[in-house]
Formats: C-alpha cells, structure tokens, sequence
C-alpha cells in the first residue's frame, strides 16, 4: 500500500486529550500580584495611551522588564465563553538613591529627609495597551512596594491583570509602561489561535459548528473527506490564495503552496475556516517550480508565469558560444525581485543572443532561458568587455571569460589578457557594440572572429614545431635522451621548490615608516621561499592601470596558483575598513591612486560576507601597533596573528599543505624575526632619534 504524502485532519470536535484552559466566570476585571509585597489597584475606562517621553529618575523607581501572556476562557455561562488573555508584567528596581552633593550646606536635614524617603513605600503607574484589529484597551495598574524590599537591580515580582478578550484568530499587540516613563516601553506580539486550536474549540460555541475535514494524498490520487451530520448545509471552497475564492478540479500536480481549503456552515454570521496545508510542503515547492515557466519577450523584456507568488530574484547571464555555465552580470547589474505574471525589461541598450535571463531562490539556480537567441539568432563568438566606474571617474575594463572578469593589460595567461591591447582598440573604434550603460558601469560585446582564426593558425604552427623537435629527439641516442629527460626532470623539481607558494600582500600606507616595515616584511617572506607581490615594488604599473586594475590581476593570478592574499592590519586599515562598512563612496574616494589596500575593499569584505575568504585569505598585524581587538570581527573567519609573537603559525599558515619539518620552520620564523626587529624598533623610536634604513624590496631596490 503506497505511503500517504500528506494527511491533515482538521477535527472541529472535542478533544479530551488537550488540557482545558482556565475559566473566569463573570465580566469583572481583576488585578493582582505575585509575590504577596507588591500591592496592586488598577482603572480601567477612558484612559489616554501615550507613552510620552522618557525622564531620569531622581531616585530608585519601578520598570516592566518582561510580559508573559496566557491564554484564558471568559464565560458568561458553562457554554458561553469567549477567549481572553492574562498579562503579567514584571518588575523590578531601576536606579539608586543620590547623596546631596554638599553635605555642611543640608546638614542634618538633609540627611533626616533621605533617611525619611528611604524607609516610604515605593510606588509606580503601569500601563497596559492591549490592541488587536477589533478592540483597543488601556488599563492603568497602581503597585506599591514596601521600603524593605527596594533594592537597586533586584526583581520585586509581577501584577498580573485578568483579563483582555479578543477575536479567535485575532493577532493581538500589547505595550506597558510606566506614567511617567523612565525607559522605553516594552511591547509583545502574539497571534491567537482560531477553531482549528484544540485548546479553544471544546469551549466556544461558535466553532461547534464546523465540520469535520480531512485532505489526503494517497499515490497520484487527492482526496477530500467531510464528516458532516445529515442535517448540516455547509460550504467548501478551493482556492488559490492570491487571487480569491474559486472552484477549482484538484489533480495531484496541482498541490502548490498558494492551494488553500475553506469550510464554514451554510449559516448567518458562521465562522470560516480557512487552511493552507501545503504552503510549507516541500513536494509542492517542486510543483510550483515545475509548473513556473520563464518567457523571454523581445526585444529586452521578459516574464515568469506561475500559479503563486515565489520569492526569487532574476538577473541576466553571459553564455560563451563555447559552452559552460552562463556568468552572471552581478556586478555591475543588480538583481531583480521578481513579481509573478507580470511583464518586466531590463534596463538594456541593445538586445544581444548570448544574453540570458537567470531566476534563483534562496542563491539556488531554478530557472534559465535564452530564448532572445530565436529573435536575434545565434549565440556569437563576441566577448563581452565589463567596465567598473568607481568614485571620482575611477574606471577599470576587464573581459569576462570563463575563469572570471580578466583585466585587460593584465600578465595572465588568458586569451583576454593575451588581446588586451587589440581590445582597447576595437572598443575605442567603434567595433564593440554597448549593451548597457549606467553610473556603475558598462557592458560591450567585441567581435572575436579575426581573432579566433589568428589562434588557430598559431595552434597548427605550435603543433608543427613540436612535431620537429620531437622527431630530432628520437635522431638522438637512446642514452642521450634519457640523460636529458632525468635533467629536465630535476631541473623543474628545483625550479618548482624554489619557485614557492604565491602570496598577495595587502596593506594600509599609514605612513613612511610604515611603509619601511612592510617592506622588510616582504623582503624576508621572499627567502623562505614565497612570491611575494606587493604594492610597494609595482609602483610604475600602477601609475598606468591604477591601483584597481593592478588589484584584480595579482588577486585573480594569486588565487588561480593556489595562493593566499595576506590583509596587514594597521590602525590606517581598521579606520579604512569600519570607513567602508558605513558609506562606501567615503571611505574610497580620498585616498592614494597607489594605495591598493582602498581599491581592494570592493572584492576583499564581498568575500567575508559572502563566506568566501576562508582557505583564501590570512590576517596579521604588529602587536606592538596595533590591539588584538582593534581588528574588525568580520575578519575573525580567518586566521589573524600577531607578528612577530605568531610568526610560525604564521608562515605554517602562508606555506600551505606543504608543510616543512618543525624545527626547519623555527629557524625560518628566527630568520624573518631577525629580518623584523631592527625596522619594527625603528618605527617605534620617539620622534628626535636617528631612524636606520629601511629595505623596499627583496634585493633591497625598489622593484619598478
């Protein structure tokens, strides 16, 4: 027998295995307080609920720290209950008796009266504001608290008030606070249970009425049972929840989260029901996506068609004529919220074949089309040119391709990289066509054809060449070939060791002296070995890519050898990092053109809050410039040493998996100490003292 997918009872019955709840008999209010000191009235009428503002207490005073709720049955007869809600709010001393300020002035008087104001009772008005969409109530709860339990910061109990009656189904909000108001009201929100509560049902007349409704899913049939007396008229309705009542033919692939059940009896003012069984059901989540269908309308705009609303965020892809996955243009575009059943366009210039619509739920990809293709033909050979427009016309270029957005001018190996120059001059005479334009950026599509068969003929003449010199091999000697494959085996073996692990050095130009000490810093990690690259050696290639162009291709080469991109922390940085948290136009626009550490936020804090820069990224700073706690938590999911207290975890961290012995990688963290130590007491020395060199570079030269 198949397994059901999905059973809900709806039993509009009695109960008995759920606890009744506590009744009240009669219409009186009551108020009162636990523990036995606090001593409680309350008024209850034309009461005005304003909060007003908040005043300093010249003394301890009582506040509401906490509100509890419980559910009651107000019955005016042993069938006729309404629901109703108990409140409890919570109490406590705020604030502390003041000495006088001048004791020979008061004297004895002065201290006959705060004796006299210790030992009185203290008292307190508490509001109580109870509103939901049918009532709106305030009652006033007057507490006194003897002398001899006023304690600064200490509990004092609760008054509970009995009771405030609201509408099954009724989402209710309550505030209490204090006349006059010493801090800021507290506030509860709790939505009431309907018919479908069994706590409720067994007691209120109005939800006997209803009949007894089970949905069930047994294989691909659906059914719906009624359990009615013969007597009863009733109503039932199927419906999708957006668009209002209607009669519907329920198949099993139409399960979708937005189907909604309602029943009531066929009487005047009777009480509906109304229930939503699949709106968390995962299956008909899956029926909702496979029933969604994404419609491209050209030339730019576009549609998604599905029975419910859904929360997903569209935006367009790039897909290559070669294949793979299509790259989404974020950034420089931005998502799109996506409302169902309505016609949308992107903001385009021009329409383009390889240009794709993406929907994704919750970051899960769920639907892609690239339907433009039929209107505007195939996917082209073109590649698609991104320009980043930053603060004070900051520009930079890069190429998208497979790997991701390549710089042009960049010493990549990409095919980008390798025609960046033939780019720029396509794109500035006029032979890539713009696709979108704004004040982040830009988007080209480049012509790639004259390209594409210059590579191929270079690849023959690759092929050719290799064929000879593998021919001239095989003229040679046995013994001579194999003498000369064991040397070129040794040789890349050597050249590999010595070559070492790449490694990005970020940093925050402080000051020179600073500077001085990031130099030593690289200097050292260069003979460990590490392939240090660093701001401060490339200063002719940033004057002419600037330091955003020049960010991006070191990062994406460090990252594609399996590198590491080292954040410096200084107290230069931390500001500049807390500076682009909270506005980011300030924090980069007055700094450097050199300065790489200000053009690197826009990829480095993306990373860590995206949950990328773990296995990417390690941090350090100099304990003896900086706190341990100055640097920003953001950064604490990687590792943040201090130098040089930290150095071998530091340098186990930077060598990666290939992890030398212990002791060899003591002597290394002696030897970059030693390195260290004369430029850090530099940097330390009081203003006055002769300074000592500095090294700028591994051959201590700066290296332009």
């Amino acid at each position: 027998m198949p397994v059901p997918w999905f059973l809900l009872s709806l039993a509009l019955g009695r109960s008995p295995a759920v606890l009744p709840l506590e009744r009240l008999v009669g219409p009186q209010n009551t108020a009162r307080c636990s523990p036995l000191p606090l001593r409680p009235s309350y008024t209850d009428g034309d009461l005005l609920c304003l909060p007003g503002n908040i005043v300093s207490p010249s003394g301890p005073v009582l506040v509401p720290t906490h509100l509890q709720t419980e559910l009651m049955l107000r019955c005016h007869q042993e069938t006729d209950c309404d629901l109703c809600v108990r409140v409890a709010v919570h109490l406590a001393v705020h604030g502390h008796w003041q000495e006088p300020k001048d004791e020979e002035q008061f004297g004895r008087a002065g201290d006959s009266e705060l004796e006299e104001a210790r030992n009185a009772s203290l008292q307190a008005q508490v509001v109580l504001s109870f509103n939901s969409y049918t009532t709106a109530r305030c009652v006033l709860l007057e507490v006194k608290v003897p002398a001899a339990f006023v304690q600064p910061g200490q509990s004092v109990g609760s008054v509970v008030f009995d009771c405030f009656e609201a509408a099954l189904g009724a989402e209710v909000q309550i505030w209490s606070y204090t006349q006059p108001m010493y801090q800021k009201e507290l506030n509860f929100t709790q939505q009431l249970p309907d018919c479908k509560g069994h706590e409720v049902r067994d007691s209120i007349q109005s939800c006997w009425a209803l009949p007894w409704l089970n949905v069930s899913a047994d294989g691909d049939d659906v059914y719906l049972v009624l359990d009615v007396s013969k007597e009863q008229h009733f109503g039932l309705s199927l419906y999708w929840n957006q668009t209002g009542p209607q009669n519907i033919t329920l198949n099993h692939t139409d399960l979708v989260p937005c189907l909604c059940i309602q029943v009531w009896p066929l009487e005047p003012d009777s009480t509906r029901t109304s229930i939503c069984p699949f709106r968390k059901d995962a299956r008909a989540h899956r029926n909702l996506w496979r029933a969604a269908q994404l419609q491209l309308l050209p030339p730019r705009g576009w549609r998604l068609d599905a029975p419910c609303s859904l929360p997903a965020e569209a935006t367009l892809c790039w897909q290559a004529l070669g294949g793979g996955p299509c790259q989404p243009l974020v950034p420089p575009m931005t998502r799109e919220n996506v409302t169902v059943n309505k016609a949308l366009e992107f903001p385009l210039l021009e329409g383009h074949p390889n240009l794709c619509v993406q929907v994704s739920s919750w970051e899960k990809l769920q639907l892609q089309e690239c339907l433009w293709s039929d209107s505007l033909g195939p996917l082209k050979d073109d590649m698609l040119l991104v320009e980043t427009r930053g603060p004070q016309d900051n520009r930079s270029l890069c190429a998208l391709e497979p790997s991701g957005c390549t710089p042009l001018l960049s010493r990549t190996t990409t095919m980008a990289a390798h025609l960046g120059e033939h780019l720029l001059q396509d794109l500035q005479s006029g032979q890539c066509l713009q696709l979108w334009n704004d004040d982040l950026g830009a988007l080209w599509a480049c012509p790639m054809n004259k390209y594409t068969h210059q590579r191929w003929a270079l690849v023959w003449l690759a092929c050719l060449l290799f064929a000879a010199v593998l021919f001239l091999l095989l003229l040679l000697k046995k013994g001579h070939v194999k003498g000369w494959l064991r040397l070129l085996k040794e040789d890349v073996h050597v050249g590999a060791a010595a070559r070492g692990r790449a490694a990005l050095l970020l940093y925050s130009a402080d000051d020179e002296g600073f500077e001085c000490l990031v130099g030593a810093l690289a200097s050292a990690l260069c003979q460990l070995p590490l392939r240090v690259a660093v701001d401060l050696w490339s200063r002719r290639e940033l004057s002419a890519h600037g330091p955003l162009a020049w960010f991006h291709a070191q990062r994406r080469q460090t990252l594609q050898e399996g590198g590491v991109v080292i954040l410096l922390f200084s107290p230069g940085a931390v500001a500049l990092c807390h500076e682009w948290l909270q506005d980011r136009a300030s924090a980069l626009g007055a700094h450097s053109a050199h300065d790489a550490f200000a053009a690197s936020l826009n990829c480095v804090l993306p990373d860590f809050l995206q949950g990328r820069a773990p296995g990417r990224y390690v941090g350090a700073y100099f304990d003896s410039l900086l706190r341990p706690d100055a640097v920003p938590a953001l950064f604490r999911a990687v590792p943040v040493l201090a130098l040089p207290s930290q150095l071998p975890d530091f340098l186990r961290a930077l060598q990666g998996p290939g992890i030398p012995h212990p002791g060899r990688l003591g002597d290394r963290a002696e030897q970059v100490s030693q390195a260290l130590q004369p430029v850090l007491d530099s940097c330390l020395r009081p203003p006055g003292t002769p300074e000592t060199g500095c090294e700028m570079g591994p051959e201590k030269g700066d290296r332009t």
